[in-house]
């Protein structure tokens, strides 16, 4: 697990593109969020092949939390609980040991998600706590669940396996 360069955008692109119903973000974005947002993003890997990745960034307003935007893992590397180890690989960086809340939005019906969240929230020995944040309507024309907000903390990063 690392963190990733802007040469990895186009193979985060590609590894989105294969894991629906994540959003697809544009190239761009990804080079974006490699660029700026490196420290809070991590990628993993078999050899040349990628495998996850998870794109975070820590709102300004809120310099304790890290929301976690995208959790992507390829099929070949679902059930081996990847996306937590991912998560929890974040968490245990330095820069980030100051950290006492995530947050993230996940649709009701995406119960891996859910489900990884939870899982790791129970490591963390700390509460879920779950509000509307994104509604159906906000997303106009766009077909889209809701996404509410997923806040689990306070945790230490004492309490990280």
């Amino acid at each position: 697990m690392r963190q990733p360069h802007k040469a990895d955008a186009a193979d985060i692109h590609r590894l989105i593109s294969e894991c629906p119903p994540l959003d697809l973000n544009s190239v761009y974005t990804y080079l974006l969020l490699s660029e700026y947002f490196g420290a809070t993003c991590v990628l993993a890997g078999d050899n040349d092949t990628l495998l996850g990745f998870v794109s975070g960034y820590v709102p300004p307003e809120r310099p304790d939390t890290l929301f976690v935007w995208q959790v992507a893992v390829h099929e070949r590397a679902r059930g081996q609980s990847l996306g937590r180890r991912m998560l929890q690989s974040l968490l245990q960086r330095p820069a980030l040991a100051h950290i006492q809340y995530l947050e993230t939005t996940v649709g009701p019906d995406n119960r891996a998600s859910r489900a990884m969240f939870g899982g790791l929230a129970r490591k963390l020995l700390a509460p879920v706590n779950e509000q509307p944040l994104f509604e159906r309507h906000m997303f106009g024309e766009h077909a889209h669940e809701d996404e509410p907000l997923l806040r689990i903390g306070p945790f230490t990063s004492t309490s990280l396996p």
